[in-house]
């Protein structure tokens, strides 16, 4: 089933070198498949992926009981517990400030469903994207302050130190749970639990902010036992939906508590218990088993159209939502935002690629700015930038003398750190984020010397190093071999995602069968070999190299890469490759 990787590559129609795991990689993988009876493809895989033999079962068995950590072992975790369990059994008011995006509406809707199985509600607030900008403001907070007494700020709030005391001074108490990174000094609020502060020895620094809320809980649960209003405790294991997709669409890396959290989460969106989930998956047409795939591609980023170019709480409310019709209504109308925010991405994309390679990318940025750029989609395009480039990325909208972008990074590259020594050195008005995220503010007439200090800050990091992602491959097989038993077996190591990189195998020396184009940007064809044939897809082909080029090798004898996943319609199951990646092929 599984060939041995031979040579004949000559080019990679990407410019990417094809690794194929070492010897020492073969000898971990068959030490652990043959420790733990699994499979040889198995134990390579979870080799390649730095798993040691001793922990094999419990990556492959990710267990919430065995990985959950004291919340206590987060800095200011038990003040924000115990006052959030006061405001629950006094029956206070209580507001949650949440970010406009996926993380940011998992998060309030993790508190809202929590407080709601106690009987509870509070009002969610999610700022306006283009009107009030990313995190807490001081007339929002000041206007929550005046009718509520504890206001939760979630996936935001760590460097809001003026619009927390403004609520302070209103007479509110402000909890912050957060994942951004932290300044030298935090706001001055009843506690900020966030594992990225830089006095937090939690270790937890690679949670979301809907896993620290989800810790919050857990805390205050343990707080307000055996006393719980209505006198049963809320079974915090349901929401881990909202925490698995939170997970998943902030790229957060699926290692440790992480993967516990997608893993049992998955676990329960198949359950379809979440009204508004489910809605959003009857809307997106995922007729197959949840899946990490799932989170990222399909369900993320229609939560989050709303705060990209559509109403900035419509995710959340979503999320929180109870009522079948409501939630029908709300994800249609994400569904149409979401095809909205692909047309207009498409129409920046290409204007910042044009820009991008007119400008010098040997350096430890690629960047682009527009005027009029549409700030919903700036940190989408900007993911892509990075994705061609393999640099760290800052795309950035211009209106009225101001510039406001969105940056991601690469691995090894801390883009948030950086992005907050250019504002302490003057070069941004605002700006902050974690290592491979960040959005940041600044003046017009500052933007190209704001710009040039980042590369080379980032140079600084060794993010001019980087070149052509090498395409990482797991072993070669056949078309024959890729089966549906072979795709079952290797979803024993997933869930896969960020940190935790999907298998890829090598076809070699197949011939292209056919290609097409689907839709505007993806290719669809099969490869065939032996007599035996395989459907491949490429999303977003045609962004790249890859779909012209295989365009025009119809008939051709190749090699392809990706990786293989179960395609399920209409009740058919069948493997498909999603294609990475083609080389063409010479004989000697």
């Amino acid at each position: 089933m599984l060939d041995e990787p031979s040579t004949g590559l000559t080019r990679s129609v990407t410019g990417r070198t094809w690794t194929y795991p070492g010897a020492d990689i073969e000898r971990a993988g068959l030490a652990i498949a043959q420790r733990h009876s699994l499979p040889e493809i198995v134990g390579r895989v979870l080799a390649a992926r730095g798993v040691q033999i001793d922990e094999a079962p419990v990556y492959l068995t990710p267990s919430l009981r065995d990985l959950m950590p004291d919340p206590s072992s987060l800095a200011d975790m038990d003040q924000a517990a115990d006052r959030l369990a006061k405001a629950v059994k006094d029956g206070e008011r209580i507001a949650l400030f949440g970010d406009y995006d996926v993380d940011g509406g998992a998060s309030v809707a993790v508190m809202q469903r929590w407080l709601q199985m106690l009987g509870r509600s509070a009002t969610l607030y999610i700022p306006d994207r283009i009107d009030e900008g990313y995190g807490p403001n001081i007339p929002a907070m000041e206007k929550l302050a005046s009718r509520h007494s504890l206001i939760i700020c979630l996936d935001c709030g760590t460097l809001s130190h003026e619009p927390i005391a403004a609520a302070i001074a209103a007479g509110a108490d402000v909890i912050v749970a957060d994942h951004h990174l932290a300044g030298e000094t935090l706001p001055e609020c009843t506690a900020v639990v966030n594992p990225n502060r830089q006095d937090d020895t939690s270790g937890l620094g690679q949670l979301c902010a809907a896993g620290v809320a989800f810790l919050l809980l857990a805390a205050t649960n343990r707080a307000l036992r055996p006393n719980f209003p209505g006198g049963k405790e809320p079974n915090l294991l349901n929401l881990l939906d909202l925490v698995a997709l939170a997970t998943v669409a902030d790229v957060a890396p699926l290692t440790g508590l992480n993967r516990a959290f997608v893993r049992q989460g998955l676990t329960v969106l198949r359950a379809r218990q979440n009204v508004g989930l489910r809605a959003l998956a009857d809307v997106a047409r995922m007729d197959a088993a949840p899946s990490a795939f799932h989170l990222g591609f399909l369900l993320g980023p229609r939560v989050n159209a709303g705060g990209r170019v559509g109403q900035a709480d419509m995710g959340a409310r979503l999320l929180c939502c109870d009522t079948p019709e409501e939630a029908m209504g709300l994800a249609a109308r994400l569904d149409d935002f979401n095809t909205e925010r692909r047309a207009i991405e498409a129409e920046v994309l290409a204007s910042a690629i044009a820009q991008a390679e007119q400008r010098d990318a040997s350096g430890g940025l690629v960047w682009a700015a527009g005027e009029g750029w549409h700030p919903g989609v700036v940190g989408i395009v900007a993911s892509r930038l990075k994705e061609q480039f393999n640099r760290p990325a800052i795309v950035i909208g211009l209106a009225n003398g101001e510039g406001k972008g969105s940056g991601r990074s690469v691995e090894n590259v801390d883009l948030g750190r950086a992005v907050q020594a250019a504002v302490r050195e003057g070069m941004l008005m605002k700006g902050g984020g974690h290592k491979m995220a960040a959005g940041l503010t600044l003046s017009e007439d500052k933007l190209s010397d704001a710009m040039a200090w980042l590369d080379e800050a980032l140079t600084k990091q060794g993010a001019d190093k980087t070149g052509p992602r090498d395409l990482r491959l797991d072993g070669a097989l056949a078309p024959r071999g890729a089966t549906l038993d072979l795709c079952e077996t290797l979803e024993k190591a997933g869930p896969f995602g960020a940190g935790a990189p999907a298998p890829r195998f090598a076809f070699k020396d197949v011939q292209l069968m056919g290609a097409r184009e689907v839709g505007d940007e993806h290719l669809a064809g099969s490869i065939s070999s032996a007599g035996a044939r395989l459907d491949f897809i490429a999303f977003r082909a045609f962004q790249s190299e890859l779909g012209p080029a295989v365009m025009g090798l119809k008939g051709a004898p190749i090699d392809a890469a990706g990786r293989i996943q179960i395609d399920e319609w209409r009740g058919t199951r069948r493997v498909k490759l999603h294609l990475a990646d083609v080389a063409v092929r010479t004989h000697e």
